[in-house]
């Protein structure tokens, strides 16, 4: 477009291109972290919760395995590493943005020219490092109070990663599609909370493996957790262990097979089911 101005014709400046998806993501999950860390309570509840439990648990059934070569501590310690992850994945996404749309918070990102994939991309940051941040914690509790042994081998590391990346996926997934079945954020709590505690009992994270009922261990094969569990026993622990698992075996092809399986079927769900205006909007 041109303008002529005493007999002189200027072009107009161009249009000041929009930063992409990418760019817009990275900066609204450095500030979701900013946000999650300045609230201190919030951060040092979601950090420890999962720290006391490991305590507790760990600390009154602490005696050998009989037949495993380990002690019911470190069994402790591998399962709450997946029970942590999904805390941070699972249950704080459900809760938190079930409060931003009850808050209309999701109206307003939704009316900006902000691409609606850097709002769930900064969720995705968010969760990362909380994530990581979170095994971090658990496992330097395990290997300094609990003697729970680090891997040695690349092999295991590797295996921890990718159960590591499907596992947060799949549950952050999850919890996205979960906070749209909570009519309020005030009843977000009890909607998210019950069944992550449910799962946590028939997924082996409190009560060891060999112990739960068969009937609980095939609800509780339906869902990722029992799964992530299972998986990163396998990298934490020695291979005696794996007489105590279902199957007799760490079974990582059907761990991996599982949690992708979750992967999508969690996108399907966030697609179908996910709001950006709560119910009493319309």
């Amino acid at each position: 477009m041109t303008t002529t101005t005493g007999g002189t014709r200027r072009s107009a400046p161009p249009a000041e291109r929009l930063p992409g998806a990418w760019s817009v993501g990275w900066r609204q999950g450095a500030l979701e972290v900013k946000q999650f860390f300045r609230q201190r309570e919030q951060g040092v509840f979601t950090f420890a919760f999962p720290v006391v439990l490991l305590f507790l648990f760990a600390s009154i059934f602490k005696d050998d395995v009989e037949g495993a070569g380990i002690t019911a501590s470190q069994l402790y310690v591998a399962a709450m590493i997946g029970a942590g992850i999904m805390s941070v994945s699972f249950q704080s996404l459900g809760i938190a943005i079930a409060m931003e749309r009850d808050e209309h918070v999701l109206r307003r990102l939704r009316g900006t020219p902000m691409p609606p994939s850097a709002y769930f991309l900064g969720k995705v940051w968010l969760v990362l490092v909380t994530g990581l941040l979170e095994t971090a914690v658990l496992l330097a509790v395990g290997a300094t109070v609990f003697d729970l042994e680090l891997p040695t081998s690349p092999g295991k590391w590797l295996t921890f990663a990718w159960i590591f990346v499907l596992g947060l996926t799949g549950c952050a997934l999850l919890g996205v599609a979960i906070s749209s079945v909570p009519r309020s954020g005030r009843s977000a709590s009890s909607v998210v909370v019950l069944p992550f505690l449910v799962l946590q009992f028939v997924s082996g994270v409190y009560i060891a493996i060999d112990t739960v009922p068969d009937w609980m261990l095939t609800l509780g094969a339906l869902f990722p957790l029992k799964w992530m569990c299972q998986g990163f026993r396998g990298v934490f622990l020695p291979e005696s262990a794996q007489a105590l698992e279902q199957a007799g075996s760490w079974e990582y092809g059907r761990v991996a097979l599982v949690l992708a399986a979750w992967c999508v079927g969690g996108l399907v769900l966030c697609l179908g089911t996910f709001r950006w205006k709560s119910r009493r909007d319309g």
